[in-house]
């Protein structure tokens, strides 16, 4: 699995990248969890707000930090 936190390395961004690495790390996830922060990269994924949270190339939330509960459906959903 793929995960990319989407940001330019602001505050919420990196809240937003350590929350997922410790919400995969507790589910024992495999998982690949990156922090894109290139404007064009970002742009390329079609997200105008940041951060921004990619799954398997598709965008679940942006311009928000979401709850640790929905980052646990995601990656479920993803087959984690």
């Amino acid at each position: 699995m793929k995960i990319e936190v989407l940001g330019t390395g602001c505050a919420r961004c990196t809240r937003l990248h350590a929350l997922v690495e410790k919400v995969v790390a507790e589910a024992g996830v495999n998982a690949e969890v990156s922090k894109v922060e290139s404007l064009d990269d970002i742009i390329k994924h079609g997200v105008a707000l940041t951060p921004a949270l990619v799954i398997d190339g598709t965008v679940k939330s942006a311009g928000r930090i979401p709850k640790t509960a929905q980052i646990e459906f995601w990656l479920r959903e993803a087959g984690a």
